[in-house]
């Protein structure tokens, strides 16, 4: 069974989708109403633009949607999930993609959310950090005994969890964690702690901007970050998506349930093929690869 998979921030890549904004009328047109819809050419960015460029919040996150997103439109008719998932932001192109949200509206939340993660990341200096090597139980009971703000954000594959908090709180459960047998402990090069409590006041923007959004009832269950489970109530699915920001994206466990359901074969659809790398830690019998338009 097929199940499409999106992906999260930090997929980006200079020129991303001028491929495809060359080549189909559809991919064009979607390109040229984000232009208009977010007030500034993201698509001179995404086409001509640096790393470094293409690293800017605003910038970033509707980027990697948009790619996403022109891919699984492009399929037309041959687009039939049987279940979606998206990873962190990735589950934004996930409801754009299982009809819960219209392109529009996503993309407008997709570069709401940006803005308001960048402003809580101004508010209090946090970060993130890759610990590998540890039984995700090891680093939940670290990271609740650190005195300061710092929890599992991203169960990103077996073995590999990524810790989100102040940058104190970071620190000492890296050193703690080290103590306790971690393989690797890497500081990530990220703009705020995603994930974590450090993202509040983003959550209660987001909030009142989701709240006023239209979700449709989705083609396939929508696998969502936040209970790794099957979702197909709108009013559920609206509830997840907003404890999102402040909550772990459980990507091990969403992977395994879909497994468990039944998926045997994972497409990513946007740039790059992290997910993929991901799936096959997770479930080694699947079949992965990437969306070709």
């Amino acid at each position: 069974m097929k199940a499409y998979v999106f992906p999260g921030q930090g997929a980006q890549y200079p020129g991303m989708g001028k491929d495809l904004y060359e080549k189909y009328p559809v991919a064009k047109e979607m390109f040229d109403t984000a232009d208009h819809l977010l007030g500034f050419k993201i698509t001179d960015i995404m086409f001509n633009g640096s790393e470094e460029d293409l690293k800017q919040t605003k910038v970033t996150q509707p980027a990697v949607f948009l790619h996403s997103v022109v891919l699984a439109f492009l399929q037309g008719k041959e687009f039939h999930p049987k279940m979606v998932a998206g990873h962190s932001l990735g589950e934004f192109s996930a409801l754009v993609a299982s009809g819960v949200l219209s392109f529009d509206d996503g993309l407008l939340l997709v570069s709401k959310r940006a803005m308001a993660m960048q402003k809580a990341c101004e508010m209090q200096k946090s970060t993130m950090a890759a610990i590998i090597g540890l039984e995700d139980v090891v680093v939940e009971e670290v990271c609740k005994s650190i005195p300061e703000i710092v929890v599992p954000a991203n169960y990103n594959s077996v073995g590999q969890i990524v810790i989100s908090g102040t940058v104190e709180g970071v620190a000492k459960a890296v050193e703690e964690l080290k103590l306790k047998g971690a393989k690797r402990a890497i500081p990530l090069a990220v703009s705020g702690g995603f994930h974590s409590p450090c993202m509040e006041p983003a959550r209660v923007e987001l909030e009142e901007a989701i709240l006023a959004t239209t979700f449709s009832k989705p083609i396939c269950p929508v696998y969502q970050n936040v209970t790794a489970s099957p979702e197909e109530d709108t009013e559920i699915i609206k509830k997840n998506l907003i404890l999102q920001l402040t909550s772990p994206v459980r990507w091990t466990q969403t992977i395994i349930n879909m497994g468990h359901n039944g998926a045997d074969h994972f497409i990513e659809s946007g740039p790059g093929n992290v997910l993929q790398g991901l799936i096959k830690k997770i479930m080694p019998s699947a079949l992965v690869d990437g969306l070709k338009a």
